[in-house]
């Protein structure tokens, strides 16, 4: 389970703060650590030294551009949050998130994705906008500020304990399993931002969304949707419905042309038909 949890950093400006969560994260079993344009040098004496022996994780990171780029393969996605924002989002404490874990990880293509913003400023509402939910750390409100690396380490200790929690439960004997329904994979992250373009265009071309004037529109259907959790195939229905809806609109159903040839299969499927060949 912990080797399918993934550490993002967004705009690190100090490299002993990457060392560190590097620390943080080897204490805790974790060893999936993205960097999103980092403001320092990688790998130097000092994020080396503040690795403290987990220097290996620091030279492992992978570092990309956009947070896209880090979460794209991402079941789950959570933002680390200490501001409130004028569009309320699902907020969970670390210890929720724990909890949440085993039945997140229940599949073999399920990951997730902690997101820690910039030292200074945090994560910008774009960034939180791509989280499916944010978690809050409860300190002290009258000396709230945490280092970095000391956030990680609270989230990480919680994604170990949910860990240790869940091994004991599979020693312990119990019913068997053969009868409950096979849990089915959710879409990731990288889907869910195709469904978001494709929702967008058909709502423009049916005349529902106005880009000139959008009254936070997309946000809030960002926010509907991250919260069901849609699976895969679900999200496969949504968007052959929306083919199906730009077609009937006139449209040129744009969004059909990434993924046409599986949207008509899931369609074939609930009509009884046979499906379709690639």
């Amino acid at each position: 389970m912990l080797e399918r949890i993934r550490i993002v950093l967004i705009g690190t400006s100090h490299p002993g703060n990457i060392g560190a969560t590097a620390r943080a994260m080897h204490n805790m079993g974790l060893a999936d650590l993205a960097l999103v344009a980092p403001r320092c040098e990688v790998i130097t004496a000092d994020s080396v030294s503040r690795a403290s022996g987990a220097d290996a994780l620091v030279h492992d990171a992978r570092v990309v551009d956009s947070l896209e780029q880090a979460v794209t393969d991402c079941t789950l996605v959570v933002g680390a949050s200490a501001r409130s924002r004028t569009l309320p989002w699902p907020m969970i404490t670390p210890r929720e998130l724990g909890e949440r874990l085993p039945a997140e990880l229940a599949t073999p293509e399920a990951r997730i994705a902690l997101v820690f913003g910039r030292e200074d400023s945090g994560l910008s509402n774009a960034e939180l906008q791509r989280c499916h939910a944010h978690v809050h750390i409860p300190t002290n409100p009258d000396f709230s500020s945490l280092n970095l690396a000391a956030a990680v380490q609270v989230l990480a200790y919680e994604c170990r304990l949910a860990w240790l929690a869940q091994a004991q439960t599979q020693n312990k004997p119990g019913p068997a399993q053969d009868d409950e329904e096979e849990a089915q994979p959710l879409a990731s992250h990288e889907e869910l931002e195709h469904y978001f373009a494709h929702l967008e265009r058909a709502l423009i071309t049916i005349g529902f969304h106005d880009p000139a004037k959008p009254r936070q529109l997309m946000a809030r259907l960002r926010r509907v949707t991250l919260r069901s959790r849609p699976e895969r195939m679900e999200l496969n229905i949504l968007r052959g419905i929306l083919s199906a809806t730009e077609k009937a609109a006139g449209g040129q159903a744009l969004g059909a042309r990434e993924s046409e040839p599986e949207l008509q299969r899931e369609h074939d499927t609930h009509q009884g038909q046979k499906p379709a060949q690639d």
